[in-house]
């Protein structure tokens, strides 16, 4: 059997080129599908690409989500949700796997939809952004409104028509896209665009704000229903009235808004008054005042005259003090004439206490006191004055026993230095050192001559001493 029959007809492919025609043959086949099936192991890659998996009761198929397409939809993929991918088939050759490219989320029926609202929702309201409390009142007469909504609908011209005929008052309006892709963030960014206007600006400040769209199916009002929407809302510094869709239909928004309208008109209605109606009770309210007050003053001017009627004449008010006075002036004539009676009596005893002899004898035996008294007192003051000079007389003999000045008249010297530091020992004296002698008539200058006097007394003092006999 030659070499060349044992070779098989079959070419050869390497792994490359064999994951390469596979690939061709998947993308040429489905280039264009439409796939149904529930989201499982959803990851969001750090590089913004989103993985997940298809897959029902008996396959998984692989998705992937590139960033630019990510940002671009609507739908945000959910884990367990089922939804109808649209999309491209294609393979991984680094993994021998295929995978569908996804263009376009889809939620698979209004049921599934419905769902995933109803999760979204048990989600925020255990956040506590549904919470009745923290919802604010609207102000009464708002001076200016801001609406959120389409500038090219019907809504806004309901709303403007509205308040027109109840109370006008100033609008702006934020255009926003209430329908599509980008419809939720453009309605989040007009909420918060309305709350960083400055109050006092060039643009006035909303005092209420009006978040605004027709009816519409629920996938028309999926944009009110997204999270980025309700958190604006909530976050809302400005009271918010949400009027999207007619009365039955309901969305998100509604939930966190401070006040939920059935319709645009109806949001009208609810931010403002009706003028005339205000007029109305103003000018009801006028007539009530004026008649009040007309009631009141003819009640006062009644009880008056009632009163003037009752009180008496002036003579008859002034008669009775008018005749006390008299009897006072008759009784003050005879009191004036008692009381000098009675002070002259008065003083008339005291003088009779000031006779000249009582007063005399006073004064001299005053003056006999005083002059005894003295006599005690010079007594007392020189045997004191005697006491003490005895006493310092003995203390100054004390003095001078002890003073150093007997001992100078006795013939010693008091030896000081130039400093005035006395000196007690020869041997402090330095040889040269200039000496103040002070003897008992006054002081001399001296000079040290040096150790040779103490050498000369030391050796005298040993000749004249006697030897040990032993």
């Amino acid at each position: 059997m030659s070499e060349a029959a044992a070779k098989p007809n079959l070419p050869e492919f390497s792994v490359s080129e064999i994951a390469g025609l596979l690939k061709r043959t998947v993308e040429d086949a489905f280039p264009f599908v439409r796939v149904r099936g529930e989201i499982s192991g959803l990851k969001n890659a750090s590089s913004g690409h989103v993985y997940f998996d298809l897959k029902d009761d008996k396959a998984v198929l692989n998705a992937i989500i590139w960033k630019q397409t990510a940002r671009l939809m609507k739908l945000r993929p959910e884990q367990g949700l089922e939804v109808v991918c649209t999309g491209r088939i294609t393979t991984y050759p680094g993994s021998s796997r295929y995978q569908i490219i996804v263009e376009q989320i889809e939620l698979a029926g209004i049921g599934a939809l419905m769902a995933m609202l109803e999760e979204r929702k048990k989600k925020l309201a255990a956040e506590g952004l549904f919470d009745a409390a923290r919802k604010r009142p609207l102000p009464f007469l708002p001076d200016v409104i801001g609406v959120i909504t389409s500038p090219t609908g019907a809504v806004i011209r309901d709303i403007m028509h509205r308040l027109n005929d109840r109370f006008p008052r100033r609008v702006l309006l934020w255009p926003v896209a209430v329908q599509g892709e980008k419809a939720a963030s453009e309605v989040a960014a007009a909420i918060v665009g309305f709350n960083t206007f400055a109050a006092g600006g060039s643009i006035p400040r909303p005092d209420v704000l009006i978040v605004a769209r027709g009816g519409g199916s629920i996938e028309d009002l999926m944009a009110f229903n997204e999270e980025v929407v309700v958190r604006a809302a909530v976050a809302s510094a400005i009271p918010l009235i949400s009027a999207v869709g007619h009365e039955t239909d309901t969305t998100l928004i509604d939930f966190a808004s401070d006040r939920r309208a059935p319709t645009p008109t109806a949001a009208a209605e609810m931010a403002v008054p009706v003028r005339t109606e205000l007029l109305g009770q103003t000018l009801d309210l006028e007539r009530r005042t004026l008649r009040c007050f007309s009631k009141g003053m003819e009640d006062r001017r009644r009880h008056l005259s009632h009163l003037a009627r009752v009180l008496p004449r002036a003579d008859q008010l002034f008669a009775q003090p008018r005749q006390r006075f008299d009897h006072a002036a008759e009784r003050l004539g005879h009191a004036l004439r008692q009381n000098l009676q009675v002070h002259r009596r008065s003083f008339i005893e005291v003088a009779s206490l000031l006779r000249p002899g009582p007063i005399a004898t006073r004064l001299r035996i005053s003056v006999e006191r005083t002059a005894s008294s003295g006599r005690q007192l010079n007594q007392c003051a020189n045997a004191r004055v005697a006491e003490f000079r005895r006493h310092l007389e003995s203390l100054s003999r004390v003095l001078e026993g002890v003073s150093y000045r007997g001992a100078l008249e006795r013939g010693f010297a008091l030896v000081r230095s130039e400093d005035g530091t006395i000196r007690r020992r020869a041997a402090a004296v330095k040889s040269g050192e200039g000496l103040s002698l002070t003897f008992a008539d006054g002081s001399v200058e001296a000079v040290a001559a040096g150790p040779r006097g103490r050498t000369k007394l030391q050796s005298k003092t040993k000749a004249d001493s006697q030897g040990d006999l032993f």
